[in-house]
């Protein structure tokens, strides 16, 4: 299959309030999850995709109770144009494995029974 470059583009945009932050979030956070198997495939993973995926989760669920909706922007930046690296085959395998070292998971910390519960709760102003 051919990849265009611009095929993951996405337009920088800024939330105008944080229900739309909120929908917009979730959105990347549901785009990470569906390329975990092509993530695995492309990048020859020796590992099953539900660790993939609990990695990414625990990406999503590091930057949660961030408060103020510019830096959220910002987050969403970065994980848009890191996921148009990821899936255009633009970074090396050991760029990829790094996010699998021990020194980066959260240890034993469990995460919460649901994404939704207090994630980017509204925010006093």
């Amino acid at each position: 299959m051919a990849i265009t470059p611009t095929q993951f583009a996405k337009k920088t945009a800024q939330s105008a309030n944080w229900t739309e932050a909120k929908r917009r979030v979730l959105s990347s956070y549901r785009e990470w999850l569906r390329g975990a198997p092509e993530v695995q495939t492309m990048y020859n993973m020796p590992m099953p995709i539900s660790v993939i995926r609990n990695r990414m989760r625990q990406e999503f669920e590091r930057n949660r109770f961030v408060s103020k909706l510019s830096a959220v922007d910002i987050l969403l930046f970065k994980s848009h144009a890191e996921y148009q690296e990821m899936m255009n085959f633009w970074k090396q395998t050991t760029h990829v494995m790094s996010y699998f070292k021990d020194e980066n998971f959260r240890g034993d910390e469990r995460l919460p029974n649901s994404f939704m519960s207090g994630f980017l709760q509204v925010r006093d102003k």
